[in-house]
């Protein structure tokens, strides 16, 4: 097999997708993370605390990898909400440095109509080279 499954310890099953795949070169490609916590129960229906458990998720998953959240080089966000996204700068400053501290990889943002958990207001992928 060219490439490992990337599943944390005691998460529920991802089904018919992976959390993450690390390639044989050490590329580290994660699905979407979403605020849902191991037990696929979101955390908060705002979008801070979905965000910041997005980003513990990939942090999770890096780790997992046997990674650091300094070797995730492309976060892509996908929002539902651009205005309620930009009220909070702050606060998802706040969050984001709690979890990956001044590490700033090369970052996309996509306002989209919705996402495939209704619940859910922020998903992010990301790559890391481990």
């Amino acid at each position: 097999m060219p490439h490992d499954v990337i599943h944390p310890e005691g998460w529920l099953p991802a089904l018919g997708y992976a959390n993450g795949i690390l390639a044989k070169d050490g590329t580290l490609h994660i699905g979407g993370q979403i605020g849902w916590d191991a037990n696929k129960e979101f955390v908060s229906d705002d979008f801070i605390g979905q965000m910041r458990q997005a980003l513990l998720n990939i942090r999770t998953i890096v780790e997992t990898a046997g990674g650091k959240v300094e070797d995730v080089m492309r976060l892509t966000w996908f929002v539902t909400d651009k205005a309620e996204y930009l009220a909070a700068q702050r606060e998802v400053g706040q969050a984001y440095r709690e979890i990956f501290g001044r590490h700033f990889p090369a970052m996309s943002m996509v306002v989209v109509a919705g996402l495939v958990e209704d619940a859910a207001k922020v998903e992010i992928e990301a790559t890391a080279q481990l």
